[in-house]
């Protein structure tokens, strides 16, 4: 794939990001990071030791839940419908190509981007009826890449027991994610050092850039049009937008930012949204 059709895909997913955080209110910073975090913004992305699959790695069964749930709100109520659901809570489809039609719009950056919105959003009153406390970018990152019923019993345990081994609680999760239960020699990480490496991780990811020409920062101001304020000329917004990106970035961090966030990060990803629409 050449430089140009780099930038395009990579602009492409971008705007499925903003378009998402602004149809759902979770905070496009978040979305971005995550995304970058899973799947290095590659939408094709197969994971090698599990169903995992697509921008934000959905395994088969998280994915089907997610659509079952939220599918009909986002036009997909043929797949929701379809999805069905056992006595032992396992989601299936009766029908394989319906089945794989729906696992492979994980492939898809718009409709991943919905559904990873979405259950962040589910995962966040999960977490906080749980845990009784405001839930953390990384508390619902964890509970990506565990699920909510992971995430609560890894987060309930390391409150008291921080150095305890992740990979003995989570023997499954460790045997197909190594690098994350495991350091380089072998030794098997605490609850509390794989929870500091994935905050490490997913802020980084959040405050960092693009493939090449496409940070945020160059996102608006390249010369595009973006969408201003009543009375606000295109220059005052992308000037405000520069001003304000280093705020919402260290917001990125801030538990309260990531859902339903203040009216400057839905607007910056309005803006945004606008101005990769225009190109």
């Amino acid at each position: 794939m050449g430089v140009s059709s780099v930038l395009q895909a990579a602009s492409g997913i971008q705007t499925a990001i903003a378009s998402a955080a602004r149809a759902t209110g979770v905070d496009f910073s978040y979305l971005l990071g995550q995304a970058k975090l899973e799947s290095g913004l590659n939408a094709g992305a197969h994971a090698g030791t599990s169903s995992a699959s697509g921008l934000y790695q959905f395994v088969d069964q998280s994915w089907l839940s997610v659509v079952k749930k939220h599918g009909a709100e986002h036009g997909l109520g043929w797949a929701a419908d379809a999805i069905g659901q056992g006595a032992n809570g396992h989601l299936s489809v009766s029908d394989g190509a319906t089945r794989s039609a729906i696992l492979a719009l994980r492939n898809d950056p718009g409709t991943a981007s919905l559904m990873a919105a979405e259950y962040a959003s589910d995962n966040k009153g999960v977490l906080e009826a749980s845990l009784g406390r405001a839930a953390t970018g990384t508390d619902l990152y964890m509970a990506h890449f565990m699920g909510p019923g992971g995430a609560r019993q890894f987060l309930s345990t390391m409150a008291t027991h921080p150095d305890a081994s992740g990979a003995a609680l989570f023997p499954a999760a460790a045997r197909a994610n190594r690098n994350v239960f495991f350091a380089s020699d072998g030794s098997a990480r605490s609850l509390s050092d794989i929870y500091s490496r994935f905050a490490d991780k997913l802020g980084s990811a959040a405050n960092g850039t693009l493939p090449t020409g496409t940070s945020i920062e160059a996102a608006l101001a390249d010369g595009s049009t973006v969408l201003s304020g009543a009375g606000e000329s295109a220059d005052d917004a992308v000037a405000w937008a520069q001003s304000t990106i280093g705020q919402l970035r260290t917001a990125a961090g801030n538990a309260g930012s990531l859902l339903r966030p203040t009216p400057d990060t839905a607007r910056l990803a309005y803006m945004m949204l606008a101005q990769m629409s225009s190109r």
